[in-house]
């Protein structure tokens, strides 16, 4: 069962879709604190070459990933680097795995991904979020390569909030 609700998401996305910019940078100086690497991961994708359009959008995802584990009310652990390059290798080995497999195994592959994830609302939604950008950025371009760093990117964020424990609940 998902730690972070349905709830807990529609109320982080009403938040941050409602944030001033300066409520989004007091956000993501709290990430800097809270949850450093993850923010890294989002920051660093301007040296692979990712546009600034682009890393905007990443960070928007984190804001409203980061608020809907406040909005679960559990206190995680801190992400390092070190789960955050596992994740990403099993991610990577799970896309590689249903592009070798054909047809109907390659979306069965792909729905038992998706059905079995521990987070399935944040996955929901940032499967949902990056297939609108990507889609956007088809009518304006050819996918490039930096693109695809963005995809991984958010989907390695899902990935490690699934697989970081929790310290305690957060009263208050």
């Amino acid at each position: 069962m998902s730690r972070i609700t349905v709830d807990n998401l529609t109320a982080a996305i009403r938040k941050v879709r409602f944030m001033s910019l300066q409520e989004k940078e007091a956000l993501a100086d709290e990430i800097h604190r809270c949850q450093p690497h993850m923010l890294a991961s989002c920051l660093v994708q301007s040296r692979l070459g990712v546009e600034p359009a682009a890393v905007e959008f990443l960070l928007n995802i984190l804001l409203v990933c980061y608020q809907s584990m406040k909005e679960s009310g559990l206190q995680w652990s801190v992400i390092t680097e070190d789960e955050q390059e596992r994740q990403m290798q099993r991610w990577i080995g799970a896309v590689q795995f249903s592009e070798h497999a054909v047809g109907s195994a390659a979306d069965g592959a792909r729905e038992q991904y998706a059905s079995q994830h521990p987070e399935q609302p944040l996955l929901a939604f940032v499967l949902s979020e990056t297939n609108q950008w990507l889609g956007e950025i088809a009518e304006r371009h050819a996918e490039a390569e930096p693109d695809k760093f963005i995809m991984m990117a958010s989907m390695n964020l899902v990935n490690c909030i699934a697989g970081a424990p929790v310290l305690s609940a957060v009263h208050g």
